[in-house]
């Protein structure tokens, strides 16, 4: 029974795990004061859609709710618009 203990005992640790609360991200529009988020702003957008088209999430983005929403809503509208690919190449 030692030795099922020792072996545990010395099991290597995921990355980040075990070092306490991470730090929130702040929201990058709050912080800007940016109040409404713009379709034709395609460059900004990109930072917020993952390389295969796809819309990045609060957890990831660092977005607030409310930010988030108009995120979501100028990608679809941009992409509507051909401004942004749908799809990644």
């Amino acid at each position: 029974m030692d030795k099922d203990r020792d072996r545990t005992s010395s099991r290597r640790r995921k990355p980040g795990e075990g070092k306490g609360p991470a730090k929130r991200k702040s929201c990058y529009f709050c912080r800007e004061k940016i109040e409404e988020v713009d379709y034709k702003n395609t460059g900004q957008l990109r930072r917020f859609a993952s390389e295969k088209g796809k819309i990045r999430s609060r957890r990831i983005t660092g977005a607030c709710r409310r930010h988030q929403d108009q995120i979501a809503v100028a990608v679809k509208r941009a992409r509507e618009m051909a401004l942004l690919p749908y799809v990644g190449a």
